[in-house]
């Protein structure tokens, strides 16, 4: 398997870390990190739905958590009393730990468990301040739909007469 060396990209750029350190992670994938098995998939323009496979696994044994760009997926069975015995045990109930990186501004927006499979949903909700504006050239006002309130209400106070 092949290397990459990224400490030389570090002299020269600033405020990549989190990329730089999301490189590095790539590389030291553990075997267990493949376990539960998922699906990601792009639904819409700024939809996307991560399914993974928890068989055996009921939704209070589930737990999701999203901080600020990662999202943890974890399990844990419960104990069972009088534990049985198996002569054969192919269906796995370890516990599970998953990470995911998530872009800026992608949200969780719902979680169902059917049929043995964790369905979670996500969406990129971009704040309006932080989306591209057209400005015109020329004219002092916005583009039709864009920060017009301001210039709006300047014209109506200078039409009743309030403004100098």
């Amino acid at each position: 398997m092949r290397t990459y060396d990224v400490s030389p990209l570090f002299r020269s750029s600033v405020g990549f870390d989190r990329l730089f350190e999301l490189l590095n992670q790539a590389d030291r994938v553990e075997a267990s990190a493949a376990w539960p098995p998922y699906n990601i998939e792009k639904v819409a323009e700024d939809q996307y739905r991560i399914t993974m496979a928890v068989a055996g696994f009921t939704p209070d044994e589930i737990d999701l958590t999203q901080q600020d760009t990662t999202l943890l997926v974890s399990g844990q069975k419960a104990t069972q009393e009088g534990e049985k015995h198996y002569l054969h045990r192919g269906i796995a109930a370890r516990t599970f730990r998953q990470t995911f990186n998530l872009a800026e501004h992608v949200k969780v927006v719902g979680a169902s468990l059917e049929n043995g499979l964790l369905t979670v949903e996500l969406k990129r909700e971009v704040p309006e301040a932080l989306k591209p504006r057209r400005i015109a050239i020329g004219g002092t006002t916005a583009a039709s739909g864009q920060d017009n309130a301001p210039t709006q209400i300047a014209r109506e106070a200078k039409a009743a007469g309030l403004a100098a």
